[in-house]
């Protein structure tokens, strides 16, 4: 009987952009693959901005769909506007963003799951990850590398069951009681771990306004002995466009040529529209500080560290108290609503506040609120406790990818999704024939459902030392009937590795080849205590990182995982043959006219021969760098001296005192921009 007893080689906890593209990637691999989602409803939805790529994320996003993935082609399905950003700069800083329909958007990404082999949807919360103790010593390096108390609401997880031992994932179970089997787990949690919301004096235990959070996967991961910390991120109030008057407003129009995201896709075909401008002024300002001490950003009830490049609306006015305005971008959700969206002015203060301070702006002073701005604070597991294949440290099989990894964006959490799917994918392969079939349950191999009722088992966003402790024993009893059945099965079967964990070969991308390999370089090695961002400065070989070349440096790895045909790779290929073929010629005649190559093409090989010897140039700065990485800095170096520095590097540096130029480099948060020009300074 399957379903309900059924197994899977994958499954993906959480069905947001991480979710799509981790648990696209494992079924497109072959891999019968699981999401389990609170609610089908919402799969793919955009709880914040309604839109898809900008600086640096634009990159990710054609990142992802040269690897096989889907973002590229759902916001080429539902775009509402096009912009080329940066088109008055070089093309290694320029990237597309566009504004989406978000229904749209969320309905495709629903019916492409649903209607991908090898892969199912099932509505229900997974509350604890399920362990067998393997043959393999723990790796010295598992834990945090985070000095302790640094972390926000940080929790050091402790588990007294390893032995010394790394642990491998047999299954998961659920609030309502399911038990499942599998091989991998891929956890895609987004702002719904352990998620509260805050609205003024109000709060509540939810992942998004109207959608309840998960509890119980925080204390699982805590038994395992993971550290997590606390992050913060907010949202606008969303308004009714029915009752805007956009004649006060200033009209901002997207471009008229629109370049697909998706490399698959010729042209885009689809309804546009326009966005708007308006600013706040002095009055807004006033009610804002007015009533500050009703934030819950300034009365302490969050105590998570929000994302320092998307401050709210009172974060940029108290902080800023200088500016006479700031600029918010008037954005429409969908061509289906009349909803909305106000890109910069997130808030957190009481309805009635926002109402007020909404209605200082010109245009808005009939505004309605359809939906408040809120803060939603929630777990995320410290990401140096992670390989940079995605797969936890102390658990194999165990993958996380987006906002549980501490970034924050749509797009960065969709780059991680790929990357942990397809080394799960392949994680799992090696297991299947290591360990041999994972079998269904019998039906009386149940687990405990979650019940309000009095003297019940129920998970809680705290739970005190008795609750903690009836937790602890429920998952080991599970666990070991559970991992006895199935190594059963697998003995039966022929083999003998239950407890030995498979041999494979992870998908690791380089800081050099992709936009996704410096983020989760940077995750994995420096950590992070504040929402992660992606932008082009981070990345210190971004001259070969263009927006347009994703399909050459990335078709490769898709086709060896299975993500993309033969006749697919064979059309790249081709297509920069014949770029490299122009190149050739342009460098023995730069001059030269187009003989007759298709335009697109010609104009891609213009950009690579002027940019040829900027990348040679640049490649051979960057090892000489690496050479200096253990050049003193004086204790006394005066940071300011450096006109150039970005005021985030120099705070930092100012902050650390970094002894060496390498200990610069590993400083979170440091652009490897800055720590080129510290080199120079330091000569």
């Amino acid at each position: 009987m399957s379903g309900f007893y059924d197994f899977y080689d994958v499954v993906v906890v959480g069905a947001g952009h991480a979710g799509i593209e981790a648990s696209l990637a494992a079924a497109r691999m072959g891999l019968k693959t699981l999401v389990v989602t609170q609610s089908p409803d919402a799969i793919g939805r955009m709880s914040c901005n309604p839109s898809i790529g900008g600086i640096a994320k634009g990159n990710i996003v054609r990142e992802i769909d040269a690897l096989g993935g889907e973002m590229g082609k759902l916001i080429d399905r539902s775009m509402i506007q096009f912009r080329m950003l940066n088109k008055s700069r070089g093309p290694a800083v320029q990237a597309p963003r566009s504004q989406a329909d978000k229904i749209t958007y969320s309905q495709i990404a629903r019916k492409t799951l649903e209607t991908t082999p090898n892969l199912f949807t099932l509505m229900d919360t997974a509350i604890d990850i399920l362990t067998a103790e393997s043959s393999t010593e723990m790796p010295p390096d598992s834990d945090s590398s985070a000095e302790i108390g640094t972390i926000p609401g940080e929790n050091r997880g402790t588990s007294g069951k390893t032995g010394g031992k790394r642990l491998k994932i047999t299954g998961i179970a659920t609030e309502r009681g399911r038990i499942i089997p599998c091989r991998a787990v891929v956890l895609t949690t987004g702002t719904f771990l352990g998620g509260r919301i805050f609205i003024g004096e109000y709060d509540a235990p939810c992942g998004r306004i109207g959608e309840p959070a998960a509890y119980g996967l925080t204390e699982s991961l805590h038994k395992l002995g993971f550290t997590t910390g606390r992050l913060k991120t907010g949202t606008p109030p969303r308004i009714l466009k029915s009752t805007i008057d956009f004649s006060k407003l200033e009209i901002n129009n997207g471009d008229d040529e629109i370049i697909p995201f998706s490399f698959d896709d010729e042209k885009v075909e689809r309804p546009l529209v326009p966005c708007h401008i308006v600013y706040t002024n002095s009055e807004t300002h006033r009610i804002i500080r007015e009533n500050i001490g009703r934030s819950p950003l300034y009365s302490g009830k969050i105590s998570g560290v929000g994302p320092r490049y998307c401050p709210s609306i009172e974060d940029k006015v108290m902080r800023f108290a200088e500016r006479e305005r700031h600029q918010i971008f008037v954005e429409p959700e969908g061509l289906e609503t009349d909803e909305m969206y106000m890109n910069g002015f997130s808030s957190s203060l009481p309805e009635c506040v926002q109402d007020a301070f909404m209605r200082t702006m010109p245009g808005f002073e009939h505004a309605v609120q359809s939906r408040p701005g809120y803060a939603v604070e929630y777990d995320y597991v410290e990401p140096t406790q992670l390989y940079p294949s995605l797969e936890t440290k102390r658990v194999a099989g165990l993958f996380d990818a987006g906002q549980i990894n501490g970034t924050s964006g749509y797009e960065e959490a969709a780059g991680q999704g790929i990357i942990a799917g397809i080394n799960a994918g392949l994680y799992s392969r090696a297991h299947k024939n290591f360990c041999g079939p994972v079998c269904e349950i019998p039906h009386d191999l149940n687990g405990i459902p979650v019940s309000m009722e009095p003297g019940a088992f129920c998970t809680k966003a705290t739970m005190n030392a008795a609750e903690q402790k009836q937790f602890r024993e429920i998952s080991k009893n599970i666990e070991n009937r559970l991992n006895e059945f199935e190594k059963q099965c697998q003995t039966k079967a022929g083999f003998g590795h239950f407890f030995d964990i498979p041999e494979w070969k992870p998908l690791v991308l380089g800081r050099d080849e992709a936009y996704i390999g410096v983020l989760i370089d940077d995750l994995v090695t420096l950590g992070t205590k504040e929402p992660y961002r992606m932008f082009t400065a981070r990345a210190e070989y971004r001259l070969k990182l263009r927006h347009d070349t994703a399909d050459q440096r990335l078709a490769k790895y898709a086709f060896e995982a299975g993500l993309k045909t033969k006749a697919q790779l064979e059309k790249t290929e081709a297509k920069y043959a014949q770029i490299n073929e122009i190149v050739s010629i342009l460098l023995k005649k730069p001059q030269t006219e187009n003989p007759g190559y298709p335009e697109k093409i010609w104009n891609e090989a213009q950009i690579e021969f002027k940019y040829k010897y900027y990348i040679e140039k640049q490649d051979k700065r960057i090892e000489k760098m690496h050479k200096m990485e253990n050049v003193k800095i004086p204790a006394d170096f005066d940071y300011s001296a450096i006109p150039s520095l970005s005021a985030e590097s120099r705070n930092k540096l100012e902050k650390v005192r970094p002894l060496t130029l390498g200990q610069a480099e590993r400083i979170s948060g440091i652009r490897n921009s800055d720590i080129m020009l510290l080199m120079v300074y330091l000569r």
